[in-house]
Formats: structure tokens, C-alpha cells, sequence
């Protein structure tokens, strides 16, 4: 990776991961690609180069790679589940018709190309339990089919033109450097805020339903990791099972207490985002990452949660 276009930079996973690419990876020039009304700002703005990039403008993706010689692309542009639940016709045109016009740019300029899949890519059928990587996926949910369909699209493109696909599935991420935006697992975020503010906090997922969940930093390796590996040595690739952590939330609030003593949660059960975690697994086999390109998480619950803290109290200026 040389010259690279983030897609969704301005997102929560790709916020981050820009400025991961920019410092760690010498002589490269990455492109933070947006959409008009979520412009790069501060630091992401000021680091490096910025570009109109809308997933559904074949003709503009083509423009950037040829401006900037790019030779890889981080593909992040997504509806989250709940969004995605409400919004079911715009969730496939960028998730689905999006990713074939990044495709077919990256057919033709011999562009690399990742593009996440999700946790969300299972459903009641599949084994809730070390979820297998090559297992059945019958979600019931519109997020969920699209990122099955760009798992199938993506090794298609592999498989019949060559082009450099290569993805990981997702569990909840974690982060405290951007808020997420309509994921099933958004609570499992929420929750440090109210923490950190003294607020009671009101969990809209039951208090035992089990998820797998990952910090950010794991997420920005995992990415990145999976893009340098050794090709050779891929039996998969779209998209990887990949697993750090998995907790219901009442476990998650009782780590948080026992750090902020003062913490007090409550629960008002959103239907609509407890029936799409219900049919999520309760923890994935990542055996295959290991195997395949040496995947290995850092961060556990207790990590996670003092390390949100710390810096949530920072940011929000908490003694």
C-alpha cells in the first residue's frame, strides 16, 4: 500500500483508520474520501489530501484513482443495521451498487480492495456458539444481506478477474474518538458517555443478550494487517472471522461499575435492534485469521473499559 483512498473517512472506523495509514505507513499518501455534508475536518483535514468519493459516482471513484495513482482502497461506506433496517433501498444501493462500481474501477486500474463485512452476516440458522468462518449465512436483516452479498461479490471479483479483494467480519466496535451512527451495537459506546457524566444510562438491548465486541485499535490492525499479508498464505478472503471480546450488556455495566463506582443502568428494550442482536452470533471462531495472517487481538473487557474511560474523561474535560 502505497497510495490509498479511505472511503467514509469522516466515519468511525474510517476517521480513525486514515490517520492510523497516514502515520504508520512510510511514503504513503492516503486520500480521505468523503461525501458532501460530512467534510473532513481538524486533523484529517489539515494531515493530508481529501476528495469527493461517493460510492455510487463510478466516473468520480475513476477520476481519484487516476489523480492520485491509488492501489488500494478501504471501502467503508455503510448504513449501519438499524439504519440500514429503516432505509432498506439506499442500504443496497451503497452497500451492494456501490461496492460493484468500486469493483469494476478496481478490475480496470488494478486497485486492491477492501470492503468490511459483519457480525451481522449470520442469522438465527448459524451456530451461535465459535461461529465457524465457513458456516450458513441467512441473516434477517437488510445490513446483513448486503454484507453477505459483498463477501459473494467480492471473491467473485477475486475469483473471475483477479482483482485483490479482501475483508474481515466485524464484531461491535468500540471506540471513543467518534460517536457510531445507528448500529445494533451503539450501546455498548453510549454506555461510557453516561458513565463518564454521571448520567444513569438506558440500555436499549436485554440485559443477557451475548455479542461479540472489539476495541477500535484492534479494528484499525486487523484491517491494515490483513491488507499487508502474505497472499500466498490465504486460504480465505471475505471476509474473516475476527473475535476479541464477547459480553452481554449486564456484564459490560458491571466491569464499568466496579471502575466508576456511581454508575446506575436501567433497561427500555428496543424491538428492533434486540431481534437483530438476538440473531447475531454469540462469539465467532477467528481460528482461520490466526492461521492464515497471524490475527491476534490486544484488548480484553477490563482493557477496554479502563482505556474508554481515561480517555472519555479527557475529552469530555471529567476529573
Amino acid at each position: 500500500m502505497k497510495n490509498v483512498l479511505v472511503i467514509g473517512s469522516t466515519g468511525q472506523i474510517g476517521s480513525e483508520l486514515t490517520m492510523k495509514l497516514r502515520r504508520e505507513i512510510p511514503g504513503s499518501s492516503v486520500v480521505a474520501g468523503y461525501i458532501p455534508g460530512a467534510e473532513p475536518k481538524g486533523e484529517l483535514l489539515e494531515s493530508g489530501p481529501s476528495a469527493i468519493a461517493d460510492v455510487r459516482d463510478a466516473a468520480g471513484l475513476a477520476r481519484i484513482a487516476d489523480e492520485y495513482r491509488i492501489d488500494t482502497i478501504f471501502n467503508l461506506a455503510a448504513l449501519l443495521s438499524a439504519v440500514a433496517e429503516k432505509r432498506p433501498l439506499m442500504a443496497w444501493d451503497i452497500q451492494v451498487n456501490g461496492l460493484l462500481n468500486i469493483l469494476e474501477v478496481a478490475r480496470e486500474k488494478n486497485i486492491a480492495v477492501f470492503t468490511p463485512s459483519s457480525i451481522g452476516s449470520f442469522g438465527p440458522e448459524t451456530p451461535r456458539v465459535d461461529t465457524p468462518q465457513d458456516t450458513i449465512q441467512r441473516p434477517r436483516s437488510m445490513y446483513g444481506v448486503t454484507k453477505v452479498a459483498t463477501e459473494l461479490l467480492s471473491d467473485y471479483y477475486f475469483h473471475k478477474y483477479g482483482v485483490n479483494t479482501r475483508s474481515v467480519r466485524f464484531p461491535g466496535l468500540i471506540s471513543y474518538v467518534q460517536l457510531p451512527g445507528g448500529g445494533t451495537t451503539d450501546y455498548a459506546v453510549e454506555v461510557f458517555y453516561s458513565a463518564v457524566k454521571g448520567e444513569q444510562y438506558v440500555c436499549p438491548i436485554a440485559p443477557d443478550t451475548r455479542m461479540d465486541m472489539m476495541y477500535m485499535p484492534d479494528a484499525l490492525d486487523a484491517a491494515v494487517k490483513l491488507m499487508q499479508a502474505d497472499p500466498s498464505r490465504l486460504v480465505h478472503r471475505n471476509g474473516f472471522n475476527i473475535a476479541a471480546m464477547s459480553f452481554s450488556p449486564e456484564e459490560l455495566f458491571s466491569v464499568i461499575r466496579s471502575m466508576e463506582p456511581s454508575f446506575s443502568w436501567r433497561y427500555e428494550v428496543d424491538p428492533l435492534r434486540e431481534a437483530i442482536a438476538a440473531s447475531w452470533p454469540d462469539r465467532m471462531d477467528d481460528s482461520c485469521a490466526r492461521e492464515e495472517w497471524d490475527w491476534k487481538p490486544v484488548y480484553g473487557i477490563e482493557e477496554t473499559c479502563r482505556d474508554m474511560l481515561k480517555n472519555l474523561r479527557i475529552k469530555l474535560n471529567k476529573k
